[in-house]
């Protein structure tokens, strides 16, 4: 059994912790990506399933045997950090296949199990190499192999693909689908890569100051955010944030912008201080408000600054006219603008005048004392005739 459990784990060196009471179960032939900031912990989360560092407190298991303190390698586990640490006296052959000659495989299984793992990592041709006539992404798929030869429990790999090309790294990410799909094998897999975590992940854990922020499935954590933290983390671009208040009416930002909800259906109450969290392809320019179902009020800005990708383009909506978004309190300046997504052949220009709507049944409402999410989505709105849409459909 290759499921992994985390019961109250911390670890502190002197007076700093660096993972703080995790609590975390991943399930047998599960893929979990851990993400989050440089200095969160889930890079010491990962050595302490490794074994590579023990816990200060707390228990882990492994399938159904405790290994706190048992030693790497007898946890049934495959490392594969992002610090290559390759034999420099022998060829990737011999790298690849050393712990297999220590467990005295026949010859032909570890030639069979060698020449698969090359060929998924694309080292075909390279086996009687040296490691130092290697590129430093080379050595890291030499590494990847080395781990997969032995077909373990569980594999844990420390950003494996960050030493990789651009194109090399995306053909990576199908190869580990692939290669989890076959094996149906737990793999824990840490990473700052947003796309590697929300397309190769059953779940992500996503961690903060040690502390895990939310496990649950990407689309799960993209739409769903549990705080704060989780929000403005997971998607690229972030998702904007409004600090405002609770009115009568709704929602109200100090630049006069206002989302209109009913606060009693909301949980809120009225004065309580909120953050108003909308992405970047849920708001929208007037002209095409027609096809957003819950279209929030009308929102005067100005184009700042256009940044075409291709596919689309963000542009960087100012709300107030007398800012210019250029202030150093980077908080300071996203309360003061709106990114927006929109299609590439968008004719919009620079220093605008521009009206947008926001697609409130895709608002988020989190708490600002707190961080914590208060509701996702605020579509039961009172109408005029002061039924709510929601009353209305089950009226029909």
């Amino acid at each position: 059994m290759g499921d992994v459990k985390l019961e109250h784990v911390t670890k502190r060196y002197e007076d700093v912790t660096a993972v703080d009471d995790m609590n975390m179960h991943v399930h047998d032939g599960e893929f979990v990506c851990l993400v989050g900031p440089s200095g969160c912990g889930k890079s010491t989360t990962m050595e302490m399933v490794a074994g590579l560092t023990i816990p200060t407190e707390g228990t882990i298991y492994i399938g159904d045997r405790e290994v706190t303190n048992l030693p790497p390698k007898d946890r049934g586990v495959a490392m594969v950090f992002q610090n290559i640490a390759l034999f420099p006296h022998m060829d990737v052959y011999d790298n690849i296949s050393f712990g297999l000659r220590l467990r005295d495989y026949e010859k032909e299984e570890i030639d069979r199990r060698v020449e698969r793992a090359s060929d998924i990592v694309q080292l075909e041709g390279m086996l009687d190499r040296m490691p130092d006539e290697m590129s430093g992404g080379q050595r890291q798929r030499v590494a990847i192999a080395r781990a997969i030869v032995r077909n373990p429990d569980v594999f844990l790999m420390d950003e494996p693909l960050a030493n990789l090309d651009a194109k090399l790294r995306v053909h990576m990410r199908t190869e580990l689908q692939r290669l989890h799909k076959e094996l149906d094998t737990t793999i824990i897999y840490v990473t700052h890569d947003q796309a590697e975590a929300m397309t190769m992940s059953d779940r992500i854990a996503v961690i903060d100051s040690g502390q895990l922020q939310q496990i649950d499935p990407p689309l799960e954590c993209y739409n769903e955010p549990d705080n704060l933290f989780v929000a403005g983390f997971i998607g690229s671009p972030a998702m904007n944030f409004l600090d405002g208040t609770v009115t009568q009416q709704g929602f109200e930002h100090d630049t006069g912008v206002a989302v209109e909800f009913d606060p009693a259906q909301m949980d809120v109450e009225v004065g309580q201080e909120v953050t108003l969290g909308v992405r970047p392809e849920d708001v929208y320019p007037v002209d095409v408000s027609g096809s957003v179902s819950h279209p929030s009020m009308t929102i005067e800005t100005t184009t700042d600054v256009l940044e075409p990708m291709g596919d689309e383009i963000f542009v960087y909506l100012l709300l107030d006219d007398n800012g210019d978004g250029s202030s150093m309190d980077m908080n300071a300046a996203q309360q003061n603008q709106l990114l927006m997504s929109v299609d590439p052949d968008s004719e919009i220009e620079e220093d605008q005048e521009f009206e947008v709507v926001l697609d409130r049944s895709r608002i988020h409402l989190f708490d600002t004392a707190s961080g914590k999410a208060i509701q996702h989505g605020l579509v039961k709105m009172t109408s005029t005739e002061g039924v709510t849409e929601t009353e209305a459909e089950s009226d029909d």
